[in-house]
């Protein structure tokens, strides 16, 4: 007993100082396993989730054709945006067009395409007379001697300024009777010119007043609000009424629907948009034939219009007519004269850029 108690006087100190490390070691060293055990793991979920994601390359690959989709949808929201009837200030275009209503450099379809609200445009109707439109006699009347004078002179002469400047736009409107007299409804700044049948045919106008006010129209006769007999010109068949297209051959006849193919109409769309349009191979400009870009009777005109408005985002058409029954069709944009035939006619439509230098 006593040589054991001895020993362990002896070796009682040296045992704990080595039980320290031994402690140590078990603290720190099961936490670093259990790090370097988390660590592992966090290694193979990251291992799982690299393997995952090109698993999913595969099946579905993040290429670049979202990125192509993206940008055609955006590019296709900017040409919306720059769409002419999205744009806030257009005001007047020219354009030609096949018979789809496509923009062709050598479509036989001469457009012009206006908004009557913008405040860069004014309006007038000129009518063959033999002196200054507007005058009055000795009475006090507005005087009519009426003389029959083609398109290249109603567009050009003094009687179609206004305030002193030549029109932007001009077509062809109104027939003369064997007296060469107008036998439509005209009126021009409000001054009527008006001819026997001012009752009985379609006639196309822009009223009066603001702008912002302005209201394009197609009817028989005068219109029931006064500021809307403010610039008329009359016509002829009406194809358009209501939005609905008709067939109005059967109401022309044999020589307007089958001998007569060249044509002047005019068209108006749900946002009030107007729509000029001459059909004419004889036009002053490079055509190319083919089976979508030729001369058309009136019952093939709702394809054009509809694909003119559609392409411009001008809305649908609501109402049309034309403006002559063949082989008088004339048409003037910008300085020059698109078509011109050599028939007389009654009335042209005028319109006028108010600041020439505001171009679309």
């Amino acid at each position: 007993m006593g040589k054991l108690k001895i020993i362990y006087r002896h070796t009682k100190f040296p045992i704990i100082l080595y039980s320290i490390p031994l402690l140590i070691f078990l603290l720190f060293g099961c936490g670093n396993l259990k790090s370097r055990s988390i660590n592992s793991e966090e290694t193979k979920g990251a291992d799982l989730l690299t393997k995952d994601n090109k698993d999913n390359q595969k099946v579905a690959p993040i290429d670049r054709k979202v990125d192509i989709r993206i940008d055609k949808k955006s590019q296709k929201l900017s040409e919306q945006k720059k769409c002419l009837g999205n744009n806030k200030n257009f005001s007047i275009t020219f354009m030609k067009t096949n018979n789809l209503g496509e923009k062709y450099s050598e479509g036989i379809n001469h457009v012009v395409i206006f908004n009557p609200h913008s405040t860069a445009l004014d309006f007038k109707v000129n009518v063959g007379i033999a002196h200054d439109i507007y005058a009055k006699n000795s009475q006090g009347k507005i005087e009519k001697e009426y003389i029959p004078k083609v398109f290249s002179q109603l567009i050009t002469e003094e009687n179609a300024k206004l305030d002193g400047n030549l029109p932007i736009a001009a077509i062809n409107a109104d027939y003369i009777n064997t007296e060469d007299k107008p036998q439509g409804l005209n009126i021009s700044r409000g001054v009527n010119y008006s001819g026997v049948f001012q009752n009985k045919r379609s006639s196309f106008g822009i009223s009066g007043g603001l702008a912002s006010q302005r209201k394009a129209t197609i009817q028989i006769g005068k219109r029931r609000e006064k500021g809307e007999n403010y610039n008329v010109v009359g016509g002829n068949g009406r194809f358009y009424k209501n939005g609905k297209f008709k067939d109005i051959c059967e109401d022309l006849g044999e020589f307007a629907c089958a001998r007569a193919t060249n044509r002047s109409m005019v068209a108006i769309t749900n946002k009030g948009y107007v729509i000029f349009l001459v059909n004419d191979i004889k036009a002053n400009s490079s055509i190319r034939i083919s089976d979508f870009n030729q001369e058309l009777l009136p019952d093939m005109f709702d394809e054009v219009l509809e694909g003119i408005a559609n392409n411009n985002c001008l809305g649908s058409i609501q109402e049309g007519m034309l403006f002559d029954g063949g082989m008088s069709p004339g048409l003037y944009y910008d300085g020059k004269t698109y078509v011109n035939n050599p028939g007389f006619i009654g009335s042209v439509f005028l319109v006028y850029r108010r600041d020439a230098s505001n171009k679309y």
